[in-house]
């Protein structure tokens, strides 16, 4: 092999590191982004089960769109928009709950660019009154990225189905 070859052996072999150097750095950067967007979402879910917990519907007018397109199914019940939502569920739910505990768990994030959709379980428990009220399902809720902040723009969350009461015992006729 010539010095001619051999230099250019060598420099052919050095754009092959330099181009596979580019593209982990390259991968890094996108894997860290990836991780970054999960984490700000992960954010937002934990600050929506907080403001549940305080009662906090301000705080929820920070993480929730407020905006006609929101979408929550709860149960079989549908609200569109979040003022519908905000004012006719939450509101009237938040001031009957007191020492409130309300958590995620197994939470599934993607995220996609400008969307953002998580898995989940919920566990709630509360006090409305004189009842206590305890409650877990399974959820999904979808993200949009909207003036740099991750916004909830669907939810959707149901919980197994209640055993029905048992049924009356007959009287027995005399």
């Amino acid at each position: 092999m010539t010095r001619k070859d051999f230099n250019k052996l060598l420099m052919a072999a050095l754009a092959v590191l330099i181009g596979a150097g580019a593209i982990a750095f390259s991968l890094n950067e996108t894997v860290s982004a990836q991780t970054d967007e999960v984490k700000a979402v992960t954010d937002v879910m934990t600050r929506e089960a907080l403001a549940i917990e305080q009662g906090d519907l301000a705080a929820l007018d920070k993480i929730w769109a407020n905006s006609d397109d929101v979408t929550v199914f709860e149960s079989g019940h549908a609200n569109y928009g979040w003022t519908d939502y905000r004012n006719t569920h939450l509101a009237p739910e938040l001031k009957e709950f007191k020492n409130t505990k309300y958590s995620f768990s197994d939470m599934k994030i993607k995220v996609d660019g400008k969307t953002a959709w998580a898995t989940f379980k919920y566990s709630l428990a509360s006090e409305m009154g004189t009842r206590k009220v305890e409650s877990g399902g399974l959820g999904t809720v979808v993200l949009e990225k909207r003036e740099g902040k991750w916004r909830i723009v669907h939810w959707h969350s149901s919980a197994p189905r209640r055993a029905p009461a048992p049924a009356a015992s007959p009287t027995p006729k005399a």
